[in-house]
């Protein structure tokens, strides 16, 4: 179907690939509709979350037992990843393990071609886009259809996700309808902005792929060891859709996703729907054990994918984000997602959470994404299994590469703080040296010669206060007279 709208012009494309956080953040900081469509998006679900939230008397009791949860899981992920491998098989399911992407993209490629398919329906999954799932299939020759409403928007749109848990979340109504009608192919005539009409034109264009798929594709939101049974929540009835249909199901599941017992269950589902949709319950709770005659797919398959977490485990303070149960409550209270949007970051956890979980996936990649943060600790406040973010920022900011020139600022500064009688020295020649600036009230740059310097960056986007004429000590001395 035709439109005289504009060209789709995938928000991706607009911000260069591979380049750093800072030159990335730049280009999506002079683009005002993105700004607007996420500030009105993470708005209205950070309302709804807080709403939602407040009504349970024990909630930070509830944290407080996911994070004890998730600890515990770290603790013993190998004795835990192989009772569920156990319990799965048990119940009829063919478990697989994933040390990287390019051995998940196989496996899950050959058992495609063994269902003798070359088409797979796909529940949105966090891990499938990590791996990059979708691209390898279309090497492959295969091709997978993305059922989720929002992942099909992104799809069609040749775009790239830029939220964990609202992939769309850059586009408003109205750049919706223009891909329907650009790209659906089989969109209505006449289609409207009304999201009502919009989630009927999705409802179908999908119908027949769920009704002619042989095999489709899953994620886990959790993976229990004690029955070796797989956990999907959402919110649309296309998860069922794929979860029941087939005759061959693939779930690639993160080993972090593992709980230890089924009544774990109890603390998570009363914390992600409000923590993600600010629902009380997510309208569709799917779970399944292996495989049984006449009742959904007859052929399940399940991969457990490393990819770098073993790495994240070794780390004692890094490790929490492992904890992560992908609600995105992080990325909607964030100050900087909300005007950078998450195609900035350049991965595919953005935000606060993949601020700290991309450079530890990849280590030596992303070390910029670190920075990405005031420190604020709005993250940690709402986060449902208490991942203290801002430590594990500092703690990375730490690990990281540092200028030379900044080394020498920083060591130079400890030593002059560690000697009183230097640092009253340091603070007076601060203050006469800042004279020429002190009308102003700060410095915008920093002054020739350090302008030439990496010590630059520190006020590229920021404005250094001026000393105050006076300082405590002195003002205290004073009125000690």
């Amino acid at each position: 179907m035709s439109t005289d709208a504009a060209p789709i012009v995938p928000a991706a494309s607009l911000i260069p690939a591979g380049v750093p956080f800072p030159e990335a953040a730049k280009v999506a900081l002079g683009m005002p509709q993105l700004r607007r469509n996420l500030a009105h998006a993470t708005g209205t679900i950070r309302a709804k979350r807080a709403n939602v939230a407040g009504e349970l008397d024990d909630w930070e009791a509830l944290r407080d037992a996911a994070a004890a949860i998730k600890a515990d899981v770290q603790h013993r992920l190998p004795e835990l990843a192989l009772a569920f491998e156990r319990n799965a098989t048990a119940a009829g399911a063919t478990v697989h393990w994933a040390r990287d992407a390019a051995e998940a993209n196989a496996i899950a490629a050959r058992i495609v071609r063994e269902a003798g398919a070359e088409e797979v329906v796909k529940v949105k999954s966090m891990a499938t886009q990590e791996i990059e799932l979708n691209e390898h299939f279309e090497a492959e020759g295969l091709k997978a259809y993305e059922t989720d409403l929002a992942e099909l928007i992104v799809q069609l749109a040749e775009d790239k996700p830029s939220h964990i848990l609202v992939p769309a979340i850059h586009y408003n109504r109205t750049e919706i309808r223009d891909i329907f009608a650009q790209r659906m192919g089989d969109a209505p005539v006449g289609l409207t902005d009304d999201p009502a009409a919009l989630a009927e034109a999705a409802r179908l264009h999908l119908r027949r792929r769920f009704l002619s798929a042989k095999v489709a594709v899953s994620g886990a939101n959790f993976a229990v060891a004690e029955t070796g049974s797989l956990v999907v929540v959402e919110s649309e009835g296309n998860g069922r859709m794929c979860l029941t249909m087939p005759e061959t199901l693939i779930s690639v599941v993160g080993i972090e996703k593992l709980l230890p017992t089924f009544g774990d269950l109890e603390v998570f589902m009363q914390l992600l729907p409000r923590s993600s949709t600010g629902e009380r319950m997510n309208p569709y709770t799917s779970v399944w054990t292996g495989a049984r005659e006449g009742d959904g797919p007859r052929d399940v398959h399940v991969i457990l994918l490393d990819n770098g977490r073993t790495g994240v485990l070794a780390d004692e303070v890094g490790r929490q984000a492992l904890s992560c149960i992908r609600c995105s409550a992080c990325l909607n209270v964030c100050p900087v997602y909300e005007r950078t949007g998450g195609h900035a970051y350049g991965h595919v956890y953005p935000g606060p959470i993949g601020a700290i979980l991309a450079p530890q996936l990849e280590p030596g990649r992303h070390d910029d994404l670190p920075y990405a943060s005031s420190l604020c600790g709005a993250c940690y406040e709402v986060c449902p299994v208490k991942i203290n973010i801002p430590e594990v920022l500092v703690h990375l900011r730490q690990q990281g590469p540092h200028e030379p020139a900044e080394k020498a600022v920083m060591g130079a500064a400890k030593a002059v703080m560690a000697r009183p009688r230097l640092w009253r020295t340091a603070l007076r020649a601060a203050r006469l040296g800042s004279m020429p600036w002190r009308r102003k009230g700060y410095l915008r740059r920093l002054p020739w010669p350090l302008s030439k310097t990496a010590l630059a960056k520190w006020t590229a986007s920021r404005d250094v206060p001026v000393p105050p004429e006076e300082d405590f000590r002195t003002w205290w001395k004073e009125r000690q007279r």
